[in-house]
């Protein structure tokens, strides 16, 4: 079924990762510092998805939270860490002990995943970069080639095209038919959702199609690259969605204090995720008062006409 042709395209969380999420698949996340896929995550490990792909720049706690319930095979990635606080423990475990598995990492610097990106929304096999030139990434990551630029003699390195089966992106806000507007920060998200083969969009709220029409420059994802839109708000907690709620530290905090060992993540987890029937649960766990003040604390501090 061509998901795209859906005239409307609003949809499940638990449906849409069911239906294209699939065991052995290649997924990248969207957002940077903020509007994370938080909930996506989430969802993924309650539906036991397994030996995935992980295509990315610099991957957090999603990402973090996905090795260490034992639903990730292999990272393509530049950098990987939980905000300022501690470090991804799980990766760390999963590197150093195996635990819960084994798994692969090739290893791209930021800009190089960003060429990557772009080269698969633009459906050509590879681009060039200098930078790589100067780096150990060569000797390490034979996807990468030197070889002599044609025009002018010189080295050159190629990366290969990123084109992940899924691409999961939380927006602020979309319209039923997937066009979806960033407020902030863009990242790679216009890129990673033309490079996938199927793109998931996750959003604070649907609003109508004249919403988005009246400020047509912020639609950074138009309804042709996107499979389904889903209607969830807090979906980046406890990342911030600029415009919607701020970061909470102190949620992360604990989260990070917790992640310390294996044991202590297993009970956050099933405390948080496996026991949280779907997002909503977990929202009315984290609770509407906690919630209503993130959101309190960033429109305090921006003030965004919609």
């Amino acid at each position: 079924m061509d998901f795209k042709k859906e005239e409307n395209k609003v949809v499940t969380l638990t449906e849409t990762i069911h239906k294209l999420v699939q065991d052995s698949c290649s997924i990248t996340f969207g957002g940077f510092c903020g509007r994370n896929s938080q909930a996506v995550a989430y969802e993924i490990i309650r539906q036991k998805k397994k030996d995935i792909t992980i295509i990315d720049d610099s991957p957090t706690d999603a990402v973090d939270l996905l090795i260490g319930a034992g639903c990730v095979k292999r990272l393509e990635i530049a950098w990987h860490g939980i905000s300022g606080f501690a470090r991804a423990a799980n990766f760390r475990r999963a590197m150093d002990d195996q635990i819960p598995c084994r798994i692969e990492v090739e290893d791209y610097s930021n800009y190089a995943v960003a060429l990557r990106f772009l080269a698969g929304a633009m459906n050509v096999p590879f681009l060039p970069t200098r930078s790589l030139i100067g780096s150990d990434l060569p000797k390490y990551n034979e996807k990468i080639k030197i070889i002599v630029d044609p025009y002018h003699s010189e080295p050159i390195a190629l990366v290969p095209a990123a084109t992940p089966d899924v691409a999961l992106i939380h927006v602020q806000r979309a319209d039923k038919h997937g066009n979806a507007q960033i407020w902030g920060h863009l990242a790679n998200d216009e890129n990673k959702a033309r490079a996938a083969r199927h793109t998931i969009i996750t959003c604070e709220e649907i609003v109508p199609e004249d919403a988005i029409t009246r400020i047509p420059n912020m639609t950074a994802i138009p309804s042709y690259c996107v499979d389904a839109v889903i209607k969830v708000p807090y979906g980046s907690h406890p990342w911030s969605c600029y415009g919607y709620y701020y970061h909470d530290v102190i949620f992360q905090r604990d989260y990070t204090k917790c992640n310390e060992n294996r044991e202590n993540f297993l009970k956050w987890l099933n405390e948080w995720v496996l026991n949280c029937e779907d997002h909503l649960k977990y929202c009315a766990k984290i609770g509407k008062g906690r919630l209503s003040k993130l959101a309190e604390i960033e429109k305090s501090w921006n003030n965004i006409p919609v």
